[in-house]
Formats: structure tokens, sequence, C-alpha cells
């Protein structure tokens, strides 16, 4: 019986939260007792005596982890020591790997080695399953390191970071979310309340005053807690493999009978769509699960999509910097079509707001003395 043809899309909707009700009601216990078993120090946290900043969130899939991370790794590189620590999501290996210049995505997951292809030389960065394990591996190998960036680690709490950086999607704000499997929260958004910072991100360019009003109004933080807003800011397609004499250099210069094959393997593709929609009409959007690995039928049916059904003068598959690492460092990609792939490269711009900015307030935390 197909139920679409007898239930409206509200009725089906009512349906299915009426059966994950009570599954989103079991993890949230099973979340509840676990954050109270470490905050009665029944489960163990650690400090180290280097200053561990955690960039994470409570939701399921994209709030813009990697590039923050990035962007504190460009502002802070020539101040500190760095050091990043990752699970390394999706990588083929398992235990303590230091990154090094001979990995691929499959051996420390596809955004660490995005964030080692860029600042390989500035950082050190490794991927570890056991934060605790991994901080001490990485204090043992380079005891100069005096600061660590702790990705996604918000819900580890084995750790007890110096300062919990937590990221919120504008389009999905906690407030009107709900418990995993009912909604995206990995945690009650009542926990924003356990960190130092928190930044809105993937802010709309047309923010207004009344947006940031609601947005503080309805998170409702502690005067203590800062609260900074950013957003997504895409530069010109870079090739995916070394080409010489690249026929797209800025998406300005594409023509009316130009078409786009958008290709992403990650959690929110939308953003991207968008983007890429003011400068052309002629797209097809094929969407993968996030951190795909892409096998010889998923091109297979990619190329048979770009050669059949895409219509253009000129074509181009275009991408996102995290699945251009998999595609670059992937076997099963043609040769011959690889002068036709781009990606977009993604940065963080944060908001100009009233009071000391971002990186000062995060600066003055990591080097505030403890009482």
């Amino acid at each position: 019986m197909d139920l679409s043809k007898l239930l409206n899309k509200d009725q089906r909707k009512s349906i299915m939260d009426a059966l994950l009700t009570p599954f989103s009601w079991g993890y949230g216990a099973g979340v509840w007792l676990r954050n109270t078993a470490f905050n009665m120090g029944l489960l163990p946290q650690e400090e180290f005596d280097v200053p561990v900043v955690s960039v994470g969130n409570i939701t399921v899939g994209g709030t813009g982890k990697t590039p923050h991370v990035e962007y504190i790794i460009e502002k802070l590189y020539s101040r500190y020591h760095i050091a990043v620590l990752s699970r390394g999501y999706k990588r083929k290996t398992r235990g303590f790997i230091l990154a090094s210049n001979n990995m691929t995505p499959r051996d420390i997951g596809d955004e660490p080695y995005q964030i080692y292809r860029k600042y390989g030389g500035l950082i050190t960065l490794a991927v570890c399953e056991k934060r605790r394990k991994g901080i001490r591996e990485l204090l043992r190998i380079d005891p100069n390191i005096n600061l660590i960036l702790l990705d996604d680690g918000f819900q580890h709490r084995y750790v007890k970071p110096k300062v919990n950086v937590v990221l919120v999607d504008f389009n999905r704000p906690p407030y009107d979310d709900k418990l995993m499997p009912l909604g995206t929260l990995r945690e009650p958004a009542e926990r924003l309340l356990r960190c130092e910072m928190v930044v809105v991100t993937k802010c709309p360019t047309d923010l207004t005053a009344m947006d940031i009003r609601m947005m503080k109004k309805n998170l409702d933080l502690f005067p203590s807690q800062q609260l900074y807003f950013s957003n997504i800011r895409y530069a010109d397609p870079i090739p995916v493999f070394p080409v010489q004499s690249p026929q797209l250099t800025s998406l300005q210069w594409l023509r009316e009978d130009d078409a786009i094959l958008c290709l992403t393997g990650i959690a929110t593709p939308k953003p991207l769509v968008r983007y890429l929609r003011q400068y052309s009409t002629r797209i097809k959007v094929m969407h993968f699960d996030d951190h795909h690995f892409f096998t010889r039928r998923d091109f297979a049916d990619i190329f048979k999509v770009y050669n059949t059904e895409l219509e253009g003068k000129r074509k181009f598959i275009i991408t996102t910097e995290k699945d251009a690492v998999r595609i670059l460092n992937n076997p099963y990609y043609p040769p011959t079509m690889r002068n036709c792939i781009f990606y977009i490269p993604m940065k963080v711009g944060f908001l100009e707001m009233e009071g000391p900015n971002f990186i000062e307030n995060l600066v003055e935390k990591i080097e505030e003395q403890e009482e």
C-alpha cells in the first residue's frame, strides 16, 4: 500500500514522528545518563598542561567544522605551535596515526587530509579514536606543541578542553530541532550552556539586526558566553587535477550555453548548489552520502549523466574541496576526464560585530590563567 496516495505530507510526518518519538526519548535518556556520569565524576575527564580548543557541534550533519578549524589555523599558526587531532571519520585505518606526505584520505580521513594538504608544513596533524591517547602521543612526539585543536570534540568528554567552541547552523537552529532520530540533535539544546563560545554558521549575506536579535533571544545563552556569526565565502574554481591552461578560472566566465554537473558527497550540498545557480541555469546535481568514497560504478554513473543528460556547449563537473581530495586519490577516476573537473574552495568569514572579534576572544581564553 502506497501511503503517499492516501495521506498528505503533514499526515505522513505525524505518523513518522509518532513512530520515532520513543527512540528519541531512549536516545535522550542515554545522553543524559552519560553526561550525568561525567558531571558527577563517575567517568573521568583529563586536562592537559597544553591548552586544548574543541571545535564541535550538537547536531548531525555539516555545520562547517573543518573550515572553522582552518580559519583558526590561518589566524594563529604564527603565534602558536599548533597540533590538530581528529577522529579521522571513515578512514580505513585504526589507532593513532601521524599525518605525513605519503598518506591519502583512506589513511586519515578526508577532512584531516584536506587540512594537512593545506597546512602540513605549518602544523602537526594526527588522527586517533581515543582522544586522550592521541593528545599524549602528540605531546610525546613534539613537546613544543603549545595549542591543540580538537576536531569534533564536544561529545568526547574524556578530554576537558580549555575552550569549547560550538557551531550551530543558522538554517537548522537547535531550538527548533529535536534529538535523534526524531531530529538531528546529538545533544539537548541546553548543552550549549556548557561551552564558552557559540558560532552561528552559514548565515545569509543579508543577515539583519533583527535576525541577530532573534537568534540571541532564542539561544538564551549566559551573559558570560560569547556569540558570533559567520558565513561561507566561496572562491574561484580550481582544477582537481593539475592541468595546464584550465578552461574555467572564474564562474563569471560561464556562458549561457555552458552546463555544470554539481557532484557532492557532503552532508549539506544545498549552499553550493544555490551558489552555482547564481552563475548558470544549466545545472544537474548528483549527491552521495557524506564522506562517500567513489567507486568504479559511481564514476560510470556520473559520466553517463555527464555525457548523455548534461546539455551544453562546454560542460564542467564542479565539486567541493572535501570531495576533491577523495577524487584526486581515487584510482577509478578516468584519466581522460581530468581536465573537466573543478572544486570550489570554501572559506569562513565572521560578520563584523561590536566588541572584540572571534580570534581576539579565543586567544584571551586560551591564555587565561587558571585561578
